[in-house]
């Protein structure tokens, strides 16, 4: 068993250890979308399930404790994240992996870091993270079933389909949209 394959299982035990069951089922189920789509798109599938696994590491924290982390990791929110907190999960995840863990790969932090908003010019990885955690075998909605055949044949067209999701979510509930997601969406349109 090589190097990434032990850290990744000693961090799978520390997560099963640290989340609820459900955040940890969706986590394994991001971690083996992510490894297979590396795979087909020519992507390090050990980077991938790193990322994976630590892409909800803070997704679990109440709103407190997600500013205490902020402090602790001086990670400063924009407008949009001080309106939606739980955003911050993801940056909050990226800074965990690098203290916590020892993650250094700038790539899998970047992929934890940007896995729930995207942004522009995404690489390979962030868009395996963005989208695996979005059709995961755990997901359930209305066309979710199309999105997982799309990723595996074209990775930009499911990532923008998955941006265009999210926005449809956002702008039906009156939610704020991150301007990252919009940046990602016109980038991968060629804007």
């Amino acid at each position: 068993m090589g190097e990434i394959a032990v850290l990744n299982k000693d961090i799978a035990n520390h997560l099963k250890a640290s989340m609820s069951g459900k955040r940890y089922d969706h986590t394994l189920g991001v971690a083996g979308t992510a490894k297979k789509l590396a795979e087909i798109h020519g992507a390090d599938h050990d980077k991938a399930e790193t990322a994976a696994l630590l892409h909800d590491a803070a997704r679990d924290f109440n709103h407190e404790y997600i500013l205490q982390m902020c402090q602790k990791y001086n990670i400063t929110a924009d407008e949009v994240e001080k309106a939606v907190p739980d955003l911050l999960h993801a940056k909050i995840g990226a800074c965990m992996a690098g203290d916590i863990y020892g993650i250094k790969d700038s790539e899998v932090l970047d992929a934890i870091r940007f896995h729930t908003t995207g942004r522009k010019n995404m690489s390979i990885l962030e868009k395996i993270i963005f989208i695996a955690d979005m059709i995961e075998p755990g997901r359930d909605f209305p066309g979710v079933e199309d999105l997982r055949e799309l990723a595996f044949k074209n990775l930009d067209k499911a990532v923008i389909t998955g941006l265009d999701s999210t926005l449809r979510y956002v702008i039906e509930r009156g939610l704020l949209i991150h301007t990252d997601s919009i940046e990602a969406r016109n980038h991968l349109l060629g804007c």
